[in-house]
């Protein structure tokens, strides 16, 4: 019972978070801004710094594309099996007052893709570009809270992609 409780105490929580930081969607300026942010986070950006490393990226151009590559990949296994399993709905679709400001690539919820990616690409980037820091992890904070904001994803959608991005991440710098 006491878990019970604590769990719609969570949920409570968590939707007035959503709410309130989904409230930055009344303003016009604020929606597409964010939904620029979305569309670049969907891939694009990755993609092309993917795809370009090998000639700007120096020495280690090559091996940070490929490192990329094989990133993405496993977010992706990781994403795919944690969406279905976990099967939760979007707030646009259980949480009354928000809406969806843009489509959503997919039905379920938990966990933020955008964020994971984000994460854990921003952080193979600045391992091998320091000086990419500064720019990569303000997309990076921007395409997380675009996700909320947009009515996308809960805070804690996005705050556990955020972590399978950077263990992911830390794992390809340290391990591999």
């Amino acid at each position: 019972m006491l878990l019970d409780e604590r769990r719609r105490l969570w949920i409570a929580r968590e939707r007035t978070v959503a709410l309130w930081l989904h409230g930055g969607a009344s303003r016009p300026a604020v929606v597409l801004a964010l939904m620029a942010v979305s569309w670049l986070g969907d891939g694009k950006l990755w993609y092309a710094l993917i795809a370009t490393l090998p000639w700007w990226g120096g020495a280690t151009g090559t091996k940070c594309a490929l490192y990329m590559i094989g990133l993405g990949a496993v977010n992706l296994v990781f994403y795919k099996a944690l969406k279905q399993r976990i099967a939760r709905p979007r707030p646009y679709v259980s949480c009354p007052g928000i809406r969806a400001c843009c489509r959503s690539l997919d039905e379920f919820s938990f966990p933020s893709g955008h964020t994971m990616h984000a994460v854990s690409f921003t952080m193979l980037l600045v391992h091998y570009h320091p000086a990419l820091a500064l720019p990569l992890w303000s997309f990076t904070l921007l395409a997380a809270l675009s996700r909320v904001v947009l009515g996308l994803h809960y805070p804690s959608d996005v705050a556990i992609g955020a972590a399978i991005g950077a263990l992911t991440a830390m794992f390809v710098l340290f391990v591999v």
